[in-house]
């Protein structure tokens, strides 16, 4: 738990949506126990600067029920559900089939997030290895086409692999690529893919300089912007607590190294998710 204090709220800035966020990560409790007021709580101070709709996303079995338990709560808040890479191995067939139920509910706007983390095998116990990850990764991509659904990738390390086994596949017709991390030369090959590159505070590192140089490349129907609360929070708060309502700080950062206003990145950035999540 950082010991750092919040940081302050924003200056408002309108319309946005955090695509990608944990809100279980950040203290929300389950709506149907007591204290659930926490998920409009939370939402509640994201849409005082501006951030009027969130997808809280999965990570494990229980982070997905939390995820549909509070999109069905509050109409502000949408969920994604997978198994994340560094647990895949608990992707068995009692995960898959209640998955596959979670993923019918209207809801669920995505599957994710998925994909290949090659940094923490070797260095987390029980993180799944990675076999057992890319066969996880196949099993959401087929998911997310049989289900019509965006898929949401986790990528740490894995550049090519990543790329190579959407290839393998065959993509769903959207791809989303959360808390884009890599350099231009990855950003391209999304790019042409027809990907759509979620940013989120680590752009706004000054030493993340290939996200940055990335971040330049993607045209305005690829981008899209995020928290991946209660983490990456932006500068200058790196290392605080990380919610929603700290969205625009990255926003007017990643506007900074695009040359644009901040208003613009806004909107551009709120009409990809809406087209994306099929929100409209």
């Amino acid at each position: 738990m950082s010991k750092r204090p919040a940081p302050p709220l924003p200056e408002r800035l309108a319309p946005l949506i955090d695509a990608h966020t944990h809100l279980d990560a950040c203290g929300a409790q389950d709506p149907s126990a007591d204290g659930g007021a926490s998920v409009a709580a939370i939402v509640d101070r994201a849409a005082a600067v501006g951030v009027g709709r969130v997808v809280t996303i999965a990570d494990d079995l229980q982070a997905a029920r939390f995820a549909v338990a509070a999109a069905n709560s509050d109409p502000r808040v949408y969920a994604a559900t997978a198994l994340h890479p560094t647990r895949a191995d608990a992707l068995d067939d009692a995960a898959r089939a209640e998955l596959e139920r979670l993923t019918e509910d209207p809801r669920v706007v995505a599957v994710g997030e998925t994909g290949l983390d090659w940094y923490w095998p070797g260095r987390l116990d029980g993180c799944a290895e990675p076999q057992v990850q890319v066969e996880a990764f196949r099993w959401h991509i087929d998911l997310a086409k049989r289900r019509g659904l965006p898929v949401m990738i986790h990528n740490r390390d894995a550049d090519a692999d990543v790329l190579r086994i959407l290839a393998e596949e065959g993509a769903p017709e959207t791809v989303i690529f959360h808390c884009f991390s890599s350099g231009p030369e990855t950003a391209r090959a999304c790019i042409d893919a027809g990907y759509v590159l979620s940013f989120s505070g680590t752009v706004s590192f000054k030493n993340a300089r290939g996200t940055r140089d990335a971040a330049q490349l993607v045209p305005a129907g690829q981008l899209m912007v995020e928290t991946d609360a209660p983490f990456l929070t932006p500068h200058p708060y790196r290392g605080a607590p990380n919610e929603s309502y700290c969205l625009p700080y990255t926003v007017r950062a990643l506007a900074e190294i695009r040359g644009e206003d901040p208003v613009e990145t806004a909107r551009a950035t709120t009409a990809t998710a809406e087209r994306v999540y099929r929100l409209a």
